[in-house]
């Protein structure tokens, strides 16, 4: 199966680009200047079995919200791209995933009508990064929502995350990557007694024309 999608996005603040096979491997190939963002992209990659590579620039002088919510728009419209018309996909998928305290919940619904229901649990404080490794910004957690939201409005998915309980908030944020990555591998994966069927008593379900719009 060859579901694969190119997305380049440029804007006065960032400038990024993610090449995505949902039917991967779960490699990840990214030049990212975020090194948390980039830990969880790769463990998306990974616990969703996609191949994702890209980087991303942008204007980190100013904030991180534009970076990480320009990605989440720029992932989510090569999702949209790579389903097509989803024809033969479950459609559907959940996860409940523990990490260590940790217990996060993710469904999706691959359904064209973008929504996004999120309850992290965070504290709002950032994660310090290690200045000897060379990253000098730490990581604002506010900005995951953001990210989710960009992401769930550019793929039209229905998507639901939240924390049922947990401490760290390192731990929140992974649990919901991997969570969320779980229950999207499900949902987009093919179901071989419904090969040739979109998975919508309506007939068709809103592809990336009506979703890949840069916003």
């Amino acid at each position: 199966m060859n579901r694969l999608a190119e997305i380049e996005r440029k804007t006065n603040e960032t400038e990024i680009f993610f090449k995505l096979k949902i039917d991967g491997t779960g490699e990840a190939r990214l030049v990212y200047p975020l090194g948390f963002m980039s830990h969880m992209l790769n463990t998306f990659a990974r616990h969703g079995l996609f191949d994702i590579e890209g980087y991303a620039k942008g204007d980190l002088e100013t904030d991180q919200h534009h970076m990480v919510e320009d990605t989440g728009i720029t992932l989510g419209q090569c999702f949209a791209k790579a389903l097509g018309d989803k024809r033969g996909i479950r459609r559907n998928g959940s996860c409940l995933f523990p990490m260590d305290e940790c217990l996060a919940r993710a469904a999706v619904d691959v359904s064209g009508r973008p929504f996004l229901y999120f309850d992290g649990q965070l504290s709002g404080s950032p994660l310090i990064s290690a200045p000897e490794k060379g990253n000098s910004y730490d990581f604002q957690t506010d900005v995951i929502e953001d990210f989710w939201q960009g992401f769930a409005n550019a793929a039209g998915f229905n998507l639901h995350l939240e924390i049922i309980r947990g401490r760290s908030d390192h731990h929140k944020i992974e649990a919901l990557f991997k969570a969320s990555a779980r229950a999207l591998r499900a949902a987009c994966e093919t179901d071989s007694r419904a090969k040739d069927i979109i998975p919508s008593t309506k007939g068709s379900l809103p592809g990336f024309e009506t979703q890949g719009v840069l916003v």
